[in-house]
């Protein structure tokens, strides 16, 4: 049991650690905004370390610039972090069903988008403390990317800090490409994705919700005419 823990523990920090790598270079550029907006460096670290969400914490960073309420923060965070509530139902299905309650909580807020790909993707049950390693190694790293750039501020020109943040993108593309690659029917739904997201970036009316708020739509339109043309054979199917 404690060899199997200890494997777990290893397993979640080895993956999280390309994760952590890439959301530092992320976080260094929400860092920068985040001095404009007058946020110090510890400010900075606890309000990545529980949020982890790039286009959430870009949101409110932009929001206490110009002194919006409390009211306009949460609605906004809720509008845009609501596909995590999607990938939460996704990885219950990946939990043994002896697991507790308070570990499927637990797990629950510590999705990310590439903490739940590795989470999701991992053989067999997902065990709690692989999904807590990497969370907690990629989260440290983020929470001190923010709070680095805070410091930093403004002395690395944007176009360095935006190259950097291209590896975060390389690096979830690694995390989908090996299933795509065996999979044909997550090959289709994989271009369908890229496909009618760009379309939807240049749509009249759509292209102007939050990219949050497509994220989720697309998700539910994706994935539910995947299940429906493709659906998953049941494993004791034919069985009384």
């Amino acid at each position: 049991m404690k060899n199997d823990l200890r494997h777990n523990i290893l397993s979640g920090i080895r993956d999280g650690i390309p994760i952590a790598m890439g959301y530092f270079a992320v976080a260094f550029s929400l860092g920068i905004i985040a001095k404009k907006a007058g946020l110090t460096a510890l400010i900075g670290f606890f309000s990545s370390f529980f949020t982890r969400a790039s286009a959430g914490e870009y949101g409110v960073y932009t929001l206490v610039a110009v002194n919006a309420t409390y009211v306009e923060l949460i609605a906004m965070c809720l509008v845009v972090n609501l596909r995590y509530m999607l990938m939460s139902a996704a990885l219950s299905q990946k939990l043994s069903p002896t697991l507790s309650w308070f570990h499927r909580i637990l797990m629950a807020c510590c999705i990310t988008d590439e903490v739940f790909g590795i989470s999701i993707n991992h053989k067999g049950y997902t065990p709690p403390a692989y999904t807590y390693s990497a969370a907690l190694i990629s989260g440290i790293f983020w929470a001190s990317g923010c709070a680095a750039g805070i410091i930093a501020g403004g002395m690395l020109p944007a176009n360095i800090v935006a190259a950097l943040s291209v590896a975060l993108y390389g690096m979830f593309l690694a995390i989908i490409m090996p299933m795509a690659r065996t999979d044909r029917d997550v090959l289709y739904a994989v271009v369908a994705s890229f496909l009618l997201s760009g379309l939807c970036a240049v749509t009249p009316i759509v292209s102007e919700w939050s990219s949050g708020t497509r994220i989720i739509v697309l998700t539910i339109v994706i994935s539910a005419a995947a299940a429906w043309l493709k659906p998953l054979p049941l494993e004791n199917d034919g069985e009384a």
